[in-house]
């Protein structure tokens, strides 16, 4: 009993498409720098790290301004308020800033890429 497997006409389609990007030497450079970058481009790959250097910035929650979460670092400068008379609390609202400035830019540089991915396939 043998296996057959039916390819699909718009599989290959695909297939030569890719190989067929790879042709000029400048569109080998551009798919070298797009698998460097992981697809998302230098601000892509950097926007993380930039969200984590302004939120390092205590008092502020500047990372999530960055991230356009306007209403986020509203609320958490004004919870850090009474806080501030807790030496132990602040730190740690401090710290789950960074954490959740790093972890908003990495979703929006990932779902930023997979459009970007979908809109390539679909060319």
């Amino acid at each position: 009993m043998e296996a057959t497997v039916e390819v699909d006409e718009n599989d290959l389609d695909l297939a030569e498409k890719i190989q067929n990007r790879a042709k000029t030497p400048m569109n080998v450079s551009r798919i070298i720098w797009y698998e460097f970058t992981g697809g998302v481009g230098p601000w892509g790959a950097m926007r993380p790290l930039f969200a984590i250097l302004l939120a390092l910035i205590p008092f502020l929650f500047l990372g999530q301004h960055f991230n356009r979460e306007h209403a986020k670092g509203r609320d958490w400068f004004l919870l850090q308020i009474p806080l501030l008379l807790s030496i132990v609390l602040w730190p740690i609202l401090w710290l789950f800033s960074i954490g959740d400035a790093w972890w908003v830019a990495n979703n929006r540089v990932a779902k930023e890429s997979s459009m970007l991915n979908l809109s390539e396939i679909s060319r």
